[in-house]
């Protein structure tokens, strides 16, 4: 079927938000966008004419897409290498989608993505089209064929799965700043006791090397264990000179709606790690190194002004 330029508008205008649930429901930028290209797919093979509300339309032809793709990851993900963390989003990405309650916000930090994964994908749907995207139940079961008490229950499982993960409180944008920038100096230092006040007792440090750069399989936990791994990152040495191939130039950032070190070499972008800060300090570190998870990364750093880095480790 040829679409008319209404039609074409009328995809283009939900395209953000389809991307947005899709990045939210999938983890991945690259996965997101090959859902959406399918979703205007069957968009274009459909008898438009005849859908009555398109927005409700491509949002369940969207989620069915989506719903499929994370049977197939979970299968995916037992074999990856590693562990497993989210394709960041940088300040500015327009697939970060709606921020303007805090439930929106934390919907895509990497701490609520890496829950996500532990609930089964009825409930990541629910949680994500309503907590993020505000759908009512009634929508949410038209769009998952069930009925809305069974939305409601899905959504309160997966509600108690996220609190139960997450009991801290993140501190505003100012205070995480200063904490970032006193971390960077402590780390820069060489000295680990400096690092081990930032951090809270229990912090963790997870990295996602994805099988092509090196990074542990476990995470680092423990003031003391993070404060060490933060403390040989951060110090210029040649084995991280030959590991890094060049001067690694780091810069404060925003990933994800948290504060961020992105560190990139010669202008492509290596590492993003989000910070998670709260009251008590620096509860944890998630650094995305997979090369195949930071090519969008690479190209939104490369159309933007960031100006002078914070730290070069030569």
């Amino acid at each position: 079927m040829v679409l008319t330029g209404n039609q074409i508008d009328l995809f283009e205008a939900a395209m953000p938000r389809l991307k947005a649930i899709a990045y939210r429901l999938l983890g991945s930028a690259s996965d997101a966008e090959d859902a959406v290209q399918d979703t205007f797919l069957r968009w274009q093979s459909a008898d438009v004419d005849r859908i009555e509300v398109p927005e409700a339309w491509l949002t369940k032809v969207l989620t069915n897409l989506c719903l499929n793709q994370l049977t197939s990851a979970r299968a995916r993900r037992e074999t990856y290498v590693g562990q497993w963390l989210p394709e960041p989003l940088l300040a500015g990405d327009p697939m970060l989608g709606p921020a303007d309650t805090v439930e929106q916000r934390e919907s895509v930090s990497f701490a609520v993505l890496a829950l996500l994964e532990r609930l089964s994908p009825d409930e990541r749907v629910v949680y994500v089209l309503r907590e993020a995207f505000g759908y009512p139940h009634r929508r949410i079961a038209e769009i998952l064929d069930a009925t809305e008490s069974a939305s409601q229950q899905l959504f309160h499982r997966a509600k108690k799965h996220i609190a139960e993960g997450r009991t801290r409180t993140e501190i505003d944008e100012a205070a995480a700043r200063r904490i970032v920038d006193e971390f960077l100096t402590a780390a820069a230092s060489g000295r680990t006791e400096p690092l081990v006040r930032l951090l809270t007792a229990d912090a963790v440090a997870i990295g996602d090397g994805g099988g092509k750069v090196p990074a542990r399989t476990r995470p680092f936990e423990g003031a003391v264990a993070v404060a060490k791994f933060m403390r040989s990152l951060f110090t210029p040495n040649q084995a991280a000179r030959n590991l890094l191939g060049g001067t690694a130039e780091i810069h404060v950032s925003y990933a994800n709606g948290l504060p961020a070190l992105v560190v990139t070499v010669d202008g492509r972008v290596i590492g993003v790690m989000c910070l998670e800060i709260t009251t008590d300090g620096i509860a944890a570190f998630r650094n995305q190194a997979n090369p195949d998870k930071l090519e969008r990364a690479t190209r939104q750093w490369a159309a933007t002004d960031h100006g002078e880095p914070a730290l070069r480790i030569n």
